[in-house]
């Protein structure tokens, strides 16, 4: 059904078979248990990257395979198919993470992240949402003050997926309230800065391989080199960075209906009812 996006492009068709023939032999027998323990093996990650799935978005000057929209999108949807909570792991880490270091970083940071990012030695989270601010980064209650060389922040983040087994987080924190959202700043922050401390995980009713929590700040100390762009354009990074995400989502989002389309119509030959498989009667 997606070939008719790339007819022709032989790459493209390559890299969406690899993706394939990994989701169903790798992923999907084991995704139901997966589910049911609430976690993704940490091999299965190291083999995704591996194929170079963890740094789809990464240059291949530091490690990356640097795929593109188009192929990430795709390897996304194949994902999906095969297991929801997997593709949203890769999605964050790729589109939420590396794509903002990428369009914001400076080069220190890119050479320090990036390689580890590319082989999953290092697994991204992004935290935007707050108990009481979701996407609306604007009015974001998590506050950062600056001391010396250091920022030290405090707040709330909710809702963070990846944030169990994440290893570095980009955190947005209000420096200024009066300046709105021109007020806001974006960090790369550690998980063992101190200060920092992953708290609840989240119940769901699906995609629960995929860790959800909640994380809590109390004067987190983070270097000012860890600073992500200029102080005052958090907004605008968590803005560009959501649009990138959409296309992660909606990729996940087409693999798991294309995967209940596909079960749907295997189901509908193989159920028998009154003498025939019921895809024989005019309402299927």
């Amino acid at each position: 059904m997606l070939e008719t996006l790339f007819h022709g492009n032989d790459e493209l068709k390559m890299i969406q078979e690899t993706a394939r023939d990994f989701a169903e032999q790798e992923i999907k027998p084991f995704a139901a248990e997966w589910e049911a323990k609430k976690e993704i093996p940490r091999e299965i990650i190291q083999k995704l990257a591996d194929l170079g799935f963890m740094g789809m978005v990464i240059p291949e000057e530091y490690g990356g395979s640097d795929i593109g929209h188009l192929a990430s999108s795709i390897v996304m949807t194949e994902i999906s198919k095969a297991c929801a909570s997997t593709a949203v792991t890769m999605s964050v880490h790729n589109s939420l993470v590396a794509g903002p270091i990428s369009h914001f970083g400076t080069e220190e940071q890119k050479k320090k992240y990036f390689p580890p990012m590319a082989k999953a030695e290092i697994l991204g989270a992004y935290c935007l949402s707050e108990p009481d601010a979701g996407s609306d980064a604007a009015s974001l209650s998590c506050k950062v003050r600056k001391d010396g060389d250091y920022y030290y922040l405090t707040g709330t983040k909710t809702w963070i997926t990846n944030g169990a087994i994440a290893d570095l987080f980009i955190v947005f924190a209000t420096m200024d309230k009066e300046k709105g959202s021109k007020g806001i700043c974006a960090f790369l922050v550690e998980k063992d800065f101190p200060g920092l401390k992953i708290t609840k995980p989240f119940e769901k009713l699906g995609i629960r391989a995929s860790s959800t929590v909640e994380m809590v700040l109390e004067d987190c100390r983070v270097p000012k080199e860890n600073l992500l762009g200029e102080e005052g354009k958090g907004f605008k990074i968590a803005m560009h960075t959501l649009d990138g995400g959409r296309i992660g989502i909606a990729s996940q989002a087409l693999g798991i209906g294309l995967r209940a389309l596909e079960e749907s119509v295997l189901y509908a030959k193989e159920r028998k009812a009154f003498g025939q498989p019921i895809a024989k009667f005019q309402a299927i």
